[in-house]
C-alpha cells in the first residue's frame, strides 16, 4: 500500500507537472525567461540576446504565438520583453492585446533581439537571457523544465544560483514509481484529493471544441469531424477519439489564445494524456469518479515516464503521453493491472522511434497516430493480447520495458536530434 507520505508527495509531484499552459511551451518557456530578466533589469530593455540549447530552438521556430497570428521566436521575445510577467508562468503572455503586438514587431524591425545556439551545453533544455538598458546588465537561466529558473544575476550581482543543484532538488523530490505504484495510486487515493485532475478535461475538451469552430492549423480535427468520419471511419467513439485530440493540438499548434492543461512541459501531451481518456469515458457512460482515476493514470504514467526520458528528447513526446491514456482507457474498459500493463508493452512494441522534428501544425498528425495505437493497445491487452519479451525492446518486466524505450529515446536518438536539428536549419 502506499503510504499518506508517499500519496502526498506523489500528488504534489502531478501539481507541478501537470499545468496550465497558453501556446507551445517551448517559446513560451522563451518568453517567461525573458521576461523575468526584464524584471531583473528593472526598466525596459533595449537589447535582448537568447541563448538557447539546440532542442528549445526546434521546438519553438515552427510553431504559432498565441495572439499574434505569427510564428517562432522573435515575436515570443518581444512580447515577453515588453508585456510578459513571469508570475504567471507558462500563461506569461495572457494580457497580451493587438497593440502589444504591433509593438513587438517594431521592437523586432528595430533590430533588437539576438537568437543564438548555445554551445557545449549538456542540457536539453536551457534557455538563457541577457538584457540591456544604458549600463544596467541582467541574466537569467531557465534550465531542467520550462519554469525552473537556476540563475539570475543584475549588474554582476548574483541574485540566484542554482545551477548546479537544479536537478538533483528536482529528482530529490520525486517518488520511485513504477508501473504498479501509479495504478495502486490512481485506484486507491481518496477522491477528493485526486479531483483537481478533472480541470485537464476542461480546458482540454475547451480546447478541441475552439478549433471546431476555427480554421487552425491543418484542421485535421475538423476535418476528421466532416465527411471521413462517416464516410470512412464511422461516427464512432474511435473517431471522436481521434478528432478531439487532434483538434485541441491544432488551435494549440497554431497559437490560438486559449489554454491547455500541459503534462510535463508540454501541451501536446496533456493533450494526448486527457482527451482520449474523456472521450471514451463520457461515451461510454462513465461515472465522474471513474473519469477522476483513469486520467490520474494516464497523467501520472506520462510522467513516470518522462521522469526517465527527460522533458526534452528525440522521441516525440505524444508517443508517451499516448501510452498514458492507453493505460485509462485500458481501465475504463474493465481491464486490471495486468491488461494496463500489457497495453504499455504493445505501446512501446508499436511507436517508439518515432522522431520529434520541433513544434509546429503537423504535430496533429503524431498525436492521432499516437491515440489510434492507444485504443489499438487496449482492445488488444482487454483481448489478454500482449508483446512477448522474445520480441524487439520489450522485456518481462514492464517498468524495464519503459526503460528501454527512454534509453533509446534519450540515448540511442542523439545522432538523430543533431541531424533532424541539422535539416530544420539548412532549409533553403
Amino acid at each position: 500500500m502506499i503510504n499518506q507520505e508517499e500519496r502526498k508527495q506523489i500528488i504534489a509531484l502531478v501539481k507541478r507537472e501537470v499545468v496550465p499552459a497558453i501556446g507551445c511551451t517551448e517559446p513560451i518557456a522563451v518568453a517567461l525567461c525573458v521576461a523575468k530578466a526584464a524584471e531583473v533589469l528593472g526598466r525596459r530593455p533595449e537589447k535582448v540576446t537568447a541563448l538557447l540549447s539546440a532542442n528549445i530552438l526546434k521546438n519553438a521556430m515552427g510553431v504559432g504565438i498565441p495572439g499574434t497570428g505569427m510564428v517562432g521566436l522573435p515575436i515570443a521575445i518581444a512580447l515577453g520583453t515588453l508585456i510578459g510577467k513571469s508570475g504567471y508562468q507558462l500563461e506569461v503572455l495572457k494580457d497580451c492585446t493587438p497593440a502589444d503586438v504591433e509593438e513587438g514587431k517594431r521592437f523586432m524591425a528595430e533590430k533588437r533581439i539576438r537568437i543564438a545556439l548555445k554551445e557545449q551545453i549538456a542540457e536539453k533544455l536551457y534557455i538563457e537571457v541577457h538584457c540591456e538598458a544604458g549600463d544596467d546588465r541582467s541574466v537569467a537561466v531557465i534550465a531542467g523544465g520550462h519554469t525552473t529558473f537556476v540563475y539570475l544575476e543584475r549588474n554582476g550581482e548574483v541574485l540566484l544560483d542554482k545551477q548546479s543543484t537544479a536537478v538533483d532538488e528536482e529528482e530529490s523530490a520525486a517518488p520511485g514509481l513504477t508501473l504498479r505504484k501509479v495504478y495502486d495510486f490512481a485506484l486507491t487515493a481518496p477522491l477528493d484529493e485526486i479531483s483537481f485532475i478533472l480541470e485537464t478535461a476542461r480546458l482540454n475538451k475547451a480546447a478541441a471544441e475552439r478549433s471546431f469552430e476555427g480554421e487552425y492549423g491543418h484542421g485535421l480535427g475538423k476535418m476528421l469531424r466532416g465527411n471521413y468520419e462517416h464516410k470512412i471511419m464511422g461516427d464512432s467513439v474511435f473517431s471522436h477519439i481521434l478528432s478531439y485530440t487532434s483538434g485541441a493540438c491544432d488551435a494549440r499548434m497554431a497559437g490560438a489564445m486559449i489554454p491547455v492543461m500541459s503534462n510535463s512541459g508540454s501541451g501536446n501531451q496533456g493533450i494526448s494524456a486527457t482527451m482520449p481518456v474523456v472521450v471514451y469515458a463520457e461515451e461510454n457512460g462513465k461515472s465522474e469518479e471513474e473519469l477522476i482515476r483513469a486520467l490520474m493514470l494516464s497523467h501520472l504514467t506520462v510522467i513516470y515516464i518522462k521522469q526517465s526520458l527527460g522533458r526534452l528528447s528525440a522521441l516525440c513526446g505524444c508517443v508517451v503521453a499516448a501510452t498514458g491514456s492507453s493505460c485509462g482507457i485500458t481501465w475504463l474498459m474493465g481491464g486490471g493491472y495486468r491488461e494496463v500493463s500489457y497495453a504499455v508493452q504493445n505501446m512501446i512494441a508499436n511507436l517508439t522511434g518515432m522522431i520529434c522534428d520541433g513544434a509546429k501544425p503537423s504535430c496533429a498528425l503524431k498525436v492521432t497516430t499516437g491515440v489510434a495505437t492507444a485504443v489499438l493497445s487496449a482492445i488488444m491487452a482487454m483481448e489478454g493480447r500482449c508483446v512477448t519479451s522474445v520480441e524487439g525492446i520489450i522485456d518481462e518486466d514492464v517498468d524495464q520495458s519503459i526503460r528501454n524505450l527512454t534509453e533509446i529515446g534519450s540515448q540511442g536518438m542523439n545522432e538523430t536530434d543533431k541531424l533532424v536539428l541539422d535539416i530544420m536549419t539548412h532549409k533553403h
